[in-house]
């Protein structure tokens, strides 16, 4: 983070898990971050040096990106908080075929009982209304904007297959809803109305065009570059109409080791279309009526099919999009003779 602009950096480096030490329990083995007495939980910790940088800037304009290791693995909880949803969960016992489901090919969940993650989301949570309280004693408190945003679905299909995403299909690593639909809620006194929510779909880029129209600053077109200001759309019901939507794309060129395999995606109001590299298929989906993307409608719909997927391919081509080739070194399996089976 210090190579990226930020005075202060406190647990950020090259590592996308807390993979040292205890993990997630001071000894951290993190040269970014001090270790705490033992036993301190780095959720607590993280949210504690982010309230002491708020509070020790208490008449200049600051900028907080408080950046969680929860929830991802390795997974662990603390004690208390996993034997209390270990408890919950013998209230409800699901058996093996409610709790699990198929993304082929991979094991999927469907019942979000997974004792270890809930403590870890709970733990977060609290970590998370520390830093509110801070902001709220802040004498800038009227003047500060707070975005809480998830960076992907939850992971349902690998690793321990600790969340279920339903009604969304699929989660972390996939083009499906389940892996690109997240969690997002601004706080802005003043600007945003409390307790009101906005069905217009917005993507991470567009947070920096975003901030900087907030803060009363210039765009920045050649940093941003497909990012657009949401502002409207906070500001929309205290101020009036929003902005309309427009298109949104994904480009997913790899196969994940959650299962997702090359494609890349498209989003034009209710429609979403996705295109599959190694398969040369596409699929058409209208998430108004059909969030969970059950129902294929690229035959059903395929001139609707075709001009998006004409865009998508226009878009992939703007953008200097890679995509995958062959491996010149793979040899496929030989195919063995199928044995007769004897009779029992």
């Amino acid at each position: 983070p210090e190579e990226q602009g930020f005075d202060v950096n406190k647990g950020g480096f090259h590592r996308g898990g807390p993979y040292g030490g205890k993990k997630y329990f001071s000894p951290y083995g993190n040269p970014k971050l001090s270790d705490g007495p033992a036993g301190e939980h780095l959720p607590d910790r993280l949210a504690t040096d982010t309230s002491t940088f708020i509070e020790t800037h208490p008449e200049q304009p600051f900028l907080a990106y408080l950046s969680f290791y929860s929830v991802h693995t390795p997974l662990m909880s603390r004690a208390d908080l996993e034997a209390k949803y270990q408890a919950k969960r013998k209230q409800r016992a699901a058996n093996d075929q409610e709790r699990w489901g198929r993304e082929p090919p991979r094991k999927l969940r469907r019942v979000q009982d997974h004792a270890v993650y809930a403590g870890m989301v709970e733990a977060m949570d609290e970590a998370v209304g520390k830093v509110l309280r801070a902001v709220e004693a802040h004498p800038r408190a009227a003047q500060t904007v707070v975005i809480f945003f998830s960076d992907n679905g939850g992971l349902s299909t690998s690793e321990g297959h600790p969340t279920s995403n339903l009604p969304l299909r699929a989660g972390k690593g996939w083009l499906y809803e389940g892996g690109v639909r997240e969690p997002l809620i601004v706080r802005w006194p003043g600007k945003t109305r409390p307790g009101t929510t906005c069905d217009v779909p917005v993507t991470s880029t567009d947070f920096y065009p975003t901030l900087l129209d907030i803060a009363g600053l210039d765009a920045k077109p050649q940093q941003h570059v497909d990012g657009q200001s949401f502002v409207p759309l906070l500001t929309a019901a205290v101020e009036g109409p929003a902005a309309s939507e427009r298109s949104l794309f994904w480009h997913y060129p790899h196969y994940g080791n959650q299962g997702g395999s090359p494609g890349a995606a498209m989003r034009t109001g209710r429609y979403k279309l996705l295109q599959f590299f190694g398969r040369d298929a596409v699929e058409l989906y209208d998430l108004s009526i059909d969030p969970g993307e059950t129902h294929d409608l690229a035959k059903a719909l395929p001139d609707r099919a075709a001009a998006m997927r004409n865009v998508l391919g226009d878009w992939l081509k703007s953008v200097g999009a890679k995509f995958p080739t062959n491996n010149p070194n793979y040899k496929a399996p030989a195919k063995r003779d199928k044995q007769p089976r004897g009779d029992k």
